[in-house]
């Protein structure tokens, strides 16, 4: 005869489904994952629709003087069987770098929208000093004769690698007299793009060149220097300066009201010499610019200074942070559910872990969601208080009892709570949440040391 009481599932099979079902959830979590990716290419889509009538991320250098010379090349053909000689006289250019130059860069940073998405963009204002001479022990180096330099065709060239954002309040002085600007004839390091001046000079005395000039860009602006010596001086009201490339400044001060810093940078570190035959220096490579800085050194190029203005909060990198920490609270709810089937007597289906999990994703969804529209803080503590709510009003109809209920949603509140300083506390989210696994393994292991995972559920006459 069928005995009339089901047999119930031993304790393994119960961890073994409640298992299944956190690996089912993984579809969902990672669909949500990748959600945020494509918000985030949506986002970037946004920016540069923004930028495109703006201007883009701004490197610029100079200025840098280049004047031509004359050199004679000595050919030999062979011409009726006999070898003849013939001179032919060739313009090369020379590339003069600044003995000493002083840059100053003042940054007004503006908000733009586009639907729900934001980018930082910038007018800069651009200015000063630059001193050249005539080297002449390196001219004897190159074999250049000071007689063959064409000091009346010479010109000064100022790099800006996206021209789009040049106004026209443009000035250049060189020996107290005005230089005219024109556009074109930058320079190599950034795409041959910039403007130029014609310069006169006698190149008997040192030059002394006063510039300034506006220009207009979005994100960062950065400095390759070329000279002896660089100083450059940023300032900007932007209270959220971020400094990478080759050079980090010598003197910073950060505050609620903006930014002020300081580069000096010596000929030593730039591995280039004031004078040369051909423009050596290569543009920042696509990897940005801390990769430009470990790969410049390799191919000879100069190297950069950058300032970014960049946002207090990542938004989608947060998010994309916290959904990684999904399987934990998931793992861990789940966890609390088992302990209350197994210990307390409660029994929980299938279907009931897998609802209850959907929920918890879910609270990403919203997270990313609200995120784009009232920020980052108050979507967490909206999306959370949401999903507590659910979830514990669902479990106190699952284990049958609101005491079990509240324990579940004070679970929630410390791991959401817990998720929160964690993407705050990024340097010590690992030691934070390794301290978290190991007290949680405590308490299972003390909860269940009395638990016979391998036996077989008992019969009710059995028991």
């Amino acid at each position: 005869m069928e005995n009339p009481h089901r047999r119930q599932r031993s304790p393994g099979i119960k961890l073994l489904f409640a298992v299944l079902v956190a690996a089912a959830l993984a579809v969902p979590l990672f669909m949500t994952y990748a959600l945020v990716w494509d918000r985030q290419d949506q986002s970037n889509t946004a920016r540069s629709a923004i930028t495109q009538g703006w201007g883009g991320a701004q490197t610029v250098t100079g200025p840098v003087a280049i004047v031509p010379y004359a050199v004679n090349l000595t050919e030999t053909e062979v011409v009726d069987g006999k070898r003849v000689e013939k001179v032919r006289r060739v313009v090369r250019d020379l590339y003069l770098s600044p003995q000493r130059q002083e840059v100053e860069t003042t940054l007004d940073p503006e908000r733009r929208s586009k639907s729900i998405y934001e980018s930082v963009i910038y007018r800069a204002r651009l200015s000063g000093t630059a001193r050249f001479a005539l080297p002449q022990e390196d001219l004897k180096r190159l074999n250049i004769a000071p007689g063959s330099l064409m000091l009346d065709k010479a010109e000064l060239h100022f790099g800006v690698s996206d021209p789009r954002g040049m106004q026209s309040a443009s000035r250049i002085t060189a020996g107290g007299k005005t230089l005219d600007p024109r556009p074109g004839g930058g320079l190599r390091s950034t795409g041959n793009s910039g403007f130029f001046a014609p310069l006169a000079w006698d190149g008997a005395a040192p030059l002394t060149v006063e510039w300034a000039y506006d220009l207009r860009g979005s994100e960062h602006i950065s400095l390759i220097p070329r000279g002896g010596d660089t100083r450059w001086h940023v300032k900007s009201a932007w209270p959220h300066p971020s400094f990478s490339g080759s050079f980090l400044p010598s003197q910073s001060k950060i505050g609620g009201d903006g930014f002020t810093a300081e580069f000096e940078i010596p000929d030593l570190a730039l591995g280039q010499g004031l004078v040369a035959t051909i423009d050596n220096a290569e543009p920042p490579a696509p990897g940005g610019m801390d990769a430009y800085a470990m790969r410049a050194a390799e191919r000879g190029s100069s190297l950069v200074a950058s300032v970014a203005m960049v946002e207090p909060v990542d938004l989608y990198s947060r998010i994309d942070r916290s959904v990684k920490y999904g399987f934990l609270i998931i793992g861990f709810t789940f966890l609390a559910f088992l302990m209350f089937d197994i210990v307390a007597g409660a029994s929980v289906s299938g279907p009931e872990y897998l609802l209850t999990g959907a929920g918890l994703v879910l609270f990403f969804v919203l997270l990313l969601a609200f995120s784009e529209v009232i920020g980052f803080a108050a979507a967490y503590a909206a999306a959370s208080v949401a999903i507590i709510g659910l979830v514990t009003a669902y479990s106190a109809a699952v284990l049958k009892s609101w005491g079990r209920a509240k324990v579940i949603g004070a679970l929630l509140v410390g791991l959401y709570a817990l998720l929160f300083v964690l993407l705050n506390l990024e340097a010590w989210s690992l030691l934070i949440g390794s301290i978290l696994l190991f007290l949680a393994l405590a308490g299972v292991m003390y909860a269940t040391r009395n638990v016979d995972w391998q036996g077989l559920g008992r019969s009710g006459d059995e028991a």
